[in-house]
């Protein structure tokens, strides 16, 4: 006969099992977002798709994430709203592209010239108080600000050479809205396309040439198929880009999967770090379809007088901007002062 001792001790050791093995859910109760990127099919396997497959196995069917590229679900510039609205769970996009109405927004992809490295980004909001200020602009109007990380710096890619300031005269650029009101002063006249539309329109001639990126996406994507020429000189040495959720969505998960999310898109801010960084050096010098062009220190110290001016008019419109631009002023104050090889 089964003693009462043995039958205790069999039944905690079943109950310790069952606590022990992974949940099964059925297919109903998988959770499904979706999420969509600002980026391209192409760029996206590198900067999204790596994480959210990640993601996707660890969840181990407890949650997917359905991942979209650029435009496929609604233009790029209609993204906050739609996630706002609950159309689409998360995004990953800088504040500027995707026309978020928050004070931050200029500030998201490249602010001119408050960047000169990658790792600035990491440093200003974790470490600075961006990371808070972040947060509590979008906890505002109802999107849970994720996390920043930086991607590219932003360079010239053209059809023609630029080697003055001269030369920018005229020339018609794809590039971001805050970059684009800053460049509009040296003659840049900036154009808003579709992403997947910028290879043809500067094969056609209806662009001269991209202000959106660093060279490592001027070949990943193609167009370096239609450049003949980069800029090293740079209006910003980072992009800053985010990862965001619909703030109801986010709350509606269980601590874990919002844990493993941040955890995820945590690992694809370092895969970034370390693949532009190699590439933009590397590809400079062995990519074989472009040719480097340089506009000299003293009249490139022009933009970086003006960037100077153009932060203290951004200051100027709120209070929340000037606290921005104070941080940017007092980090680069500290890398200037720290010498090599911080600036």
């Amino acid at each position: 006969m089964t003693s009462r001792r043995s039958f205790l001790t069999k039944g905690a050791l079943a109950g310790a099992a069952t606590l022990a093995a992974p949940a099964v859910l059925r297919a109903q109760d998988v959770i499904k977002w979706r999420m969509q990127t600002y980026a391209g099919a192409a760029l996206a396997e590198e900067v999204v798709k790596p994480a959210v497959d990640m993601f996707n196995r660890i969840a181990a069917g407890q949650m997917e994430i359905e991942l979209f590229t650029a435009d496929q679900l609604v233009p790029t510039g209609e993204l906050f709203q739609a996630m706002q609205a609950g159309t689409i769970d998360c995004v990953q996009s800088d504040d500027d592209s995707m026309a978020s109405p928050t004070e931050v927004t200029v500030f998201g992809g490249y602010f001119p010239l408050a960047l000169r490295y990658s790792l600035d980004v990491p440093v200003l909001f974790n470490k600075y108080g961006l990371k808070q200020i972040w947060e509590e602009e979008y906890a505002k109007v109802g999107v849970k600000h994720i996390s920043a990380g930086s991607w590219d710096p932003c360079h010239f890619s053209t059809k023609d050479p630029i080697n003055s300031l001269a030369d920018l005269q005229g020339k018609r650029v794809f590039t971001f809205p805050t970059a684009g009101r800053f460049l509009s002063q040296f003659g840049v006249v900036p154009v808003t396309l579709p992403w997947e539309d910028i290879e043809v329109a500067v094969q056609t001639g209806e662009l001269d040439g991209i202000a959106w990126s660093g060279i490592t996406e001027v070949y990943t994507v193609g167009w370096s198929n239609v450049t003949n020429y980069f800029l090293t000189n740079n209006i910003s040495g980072a992009w800053i880009g985010h990862f965001f959720a619909n703030m109801e969505r986010w709350n509606a998960l269980p601590p874990h999967l919002q844990e493993l999310l941040a955890v995820c898109f945590e690992q694809s801010h370092y895969y970034r770090q370390h693949w532009y960084w190699g590439g933009e050096a590397d590809l400079r010098l062995n990519g074989g379809k472009m040719q480097l062009t340089t506009i000299p220190d003293e009249e490139w110290a022009t933009v970086e007088a003006a960037a100077v001016k153009f932060w203290d008019e951004i200051a100027a419109e709120s209070e929340t901007k000037a606290k921005v631009v104070s941080i940017f002023k007092q980090y680069n104050e500290t890398m200037t002062k720290a010498g090599r090889p911080y600036r």
